[in-house]
């Protein structure tokens, strides 16, 4: 056996039998090397070989750590995880909303309405879908042509059909240095280069872009960012949509939280030649009911038809009809105006449980991005709350890159009910004002 692995597994046995816990800083790669009287290169593939295993995770200028669990085979968030609340996931389901969806839906189930929904739809759905779509995503002075209105599956997909429409295999996407996990995913399974574009308090800096070098296209959320939660300025959407035009540039404009700040024009308002709008409804509704929207400026239109046809990313005919039928009966609209609703309620709990935390979050949105106090490490700190029963996101997952992830958790504030979120943010209070050491023997 190769001597690094030998080593690697004797440290992942140490980690598998307690004698290295979470969060725990292995030794520099230099003692290591002295330890096992190896060379410093040897070393270097002890600690890349338990990155690759999922054991550790390294950190530029701080070391390498034992990560808190071995990461999912699918990007975060994908999908619900088994913790007892779950500040992972960020779809809401309100208590009365089975209630309205039957009421909306119950008409589908008459054969002759039924036979229509089971029959096959193409990406550029059905007149009455296109028209509903238009309207949904009308506002801020954009409303796009219901004839220009595509349809994926969920909003997921509309991002992966665009990017693979507008970013050729090998070619370079730009995108925020903290960014929607799925996103990762996407560009490795398409063979598209991430580039991460800095950001300051109003989003990505243009000055980055500009930077970036040759980019085929950006990939952005100006409203509600996930996971920062931030809404990105007038001012400073100005000055991407003039940067667009600059560089001849195509944007994915991301707004799947926008029904939250209904205030807020797109960016596609500003360069709409130059923004690809994607939407879903699955924040709007509910996970296991969603169609994803695309709005493509003429050029780049027929290749977005073209990645959703053949990535096999179009939206199902039942789901396009039952999502049609809920914005055309107001169902849809009822569900939005609650969710803000409720979105304000979780905010107000929120900031009740972490007065005195370095928390950031719009008061509208549906989650947050808690900076943690010292000497709080998140992969620790994430560890340490799910022995509490609480799932939360670490910085890293979002981080594009092998740059330093900070020391920050994302809290998705959506999916528990009121009563088991306040007791789940009270918990990871009280673990964020004790000593790391002092939270492995909480029970």
């Amino acid at each position: 056996m190769d001597q690094y692995r030998r080593i690697a597994d004797e440290l992942a046995a140490r980690i598998a039998d307690g004698r290295l816990r979470p969060g725990d800083r292995l030794p520099p790669q230099r003692r290591l090397a002295r330890q096992h009287g190896i060379a410093g290169s040897t070393a270097a593939r002890v600690y890349a070989e338990l990155i690759r295993r999922g054991l550790a995770v390294g950190e530029v200028g701080r070391g390498t750590f034992v990560r808190a669990a071995r990461p999912p085979a699918e990007p975060a968030l994908a999908e619900p995880g088994d913790a007892l609340v779950d500040l992972e996931l960020a779809f809401s389901v309100l208590p009365d909303q089975p209630a309205l969806v039957a009421a909306s839906l119950g008409g589908m189930l008459r054969h002759d309405v039924l036979d229509a929904a089971l029959r096959p739809v193409g990406a550029a759905g059905t007149p009455q879908a296109r028209e509903a779509a238009a309207r949904l995503l009308s506002g801020g002075g954009w409303a796009p042509e219901p004839d220009r209105v595509l349809f994926a599956g969920n909003g997921r997909q509309a991002v992966a059909a665009s990017v693979a429409a507008l970013v050729p295999p090998g070619e370079r996407l730009g995108v925020e240095a903290l960014t929607y996990p799925i996103v990762k995913g996407i560009a490795a399974r398409l063979g598209v280069t991430l580039v991460p574009l800095a950001m300051d308090e109003d989003g990505v800096r243009p000055a980055a872009i500009r930077a970036a070098g040759a980019l085929r296209a950006v990939y952005l959320q100006p409203t509600l960012h996930n996971p920062l939660g931030t809404t990105m300025p007038a001012g400073r959407r100005a000055e991407i949509a003039a940067l667009l035009r600059e560089r001849d540039l195509y944007a994915i404009e991301d707004r799947v939280y926008s029904f939250l700040r209904e205030d807020v024009p797109p960016l596609a308002a500003r360069a709409p030649e130059r923004v690809v709008v994607v939407d879903g409804m699955s924040k709007r509704l509910a996970p296991g009911l969603t169609a994803g929207f695309a709005v493509a400026p003429p050029p780049a239109a027929g290749r977005v038809a073209s990645a959703l046809r053949s990535g096999g990313w179009s939206a199902t005919r039942f789901a396009l009809d039952a999502v049609t039928r809920m914005l055309t009966d107001g169902t849809a609209e009822v569900l939005q105006r609650a969710k803000r609703a409720d979105a304000v309620a979780r905010q107000d709990v929120m900031r009740e449980r972490l007065a005195g935390f370095d928390v950031a979050a719009d008061p509208r949105g549906y989650c947050c991005w808690w900076r943690l106090p010292e000497p709080w490490r998140a992969e620790t700190f994430v560890a340490a709350a799910a022995r509490r029963g609480v799932a939360v996101t670490p910085a890293a997952a979002f981080t594009v890159g092998a740059g330093h992830a900070p020391d920050a958790v994302r809290l998705a504030l959506a999916a528990p009910p009121l009563d088991p979120l306040t007791a789940a943010l009270g918990a990871l209070a009280a673990i964020a004002r004790q000593n790391p050491e002092d939270t492995l023997t909480l029970g």
